[in-house]
């Protein structure tokens, strides 16, 4: 017995489904309540990755040093990337040299 209904009363059910929704939008009515009962399950797999991971985010997994010299590294790209010497797309902001007309990525015109 599913739900405590026995099979007569399944199928019932089941004819009464059929004349209310008609033959042609049951196959839709069983899409959409199938990616509503995944959505669920994802959604409740979500949360219990979301609970573990907090746990994970109170642990600091980098030490200020290594902070510090990533910015530091930053610092120094972007000091590089200012040079004259370096041309970025205004289409997509790919980096490009001085004397490219076009962009390497995408193919469209710099300008100088």
């Amino acid at each position: 017995m599913i739900l405590g209904l026995g099979p007569l009363e399944i199928v019932i059910i089941l004819v009464i489904v059929l004349l209310i929704f008609g033959p042609k939008n049951l196959p839709k009515l069983g899409k959409s309540l199938g990616k509503t009962v995944k959505n669920v399950r994802e959604g409740m797999e979500s949360e219990d990755e979301e609970t573990t991971g907090d746990d994970a985010a109170a642990k600091p997994e980098d030490s200020a040093e290594d902070v510090v010299a990533v910015v530091d590294d930053d610092d120094a790209d972007i000091e590089e990337d200012s040079s004259d010497d370096v041309v970025f797309c205004s289409k997509c902001g790919t980096k490009n040299p001085a004397d490219s007309a076009f962009c390497s990525k995408c193919g469209a015109e710099l300008s100088k």
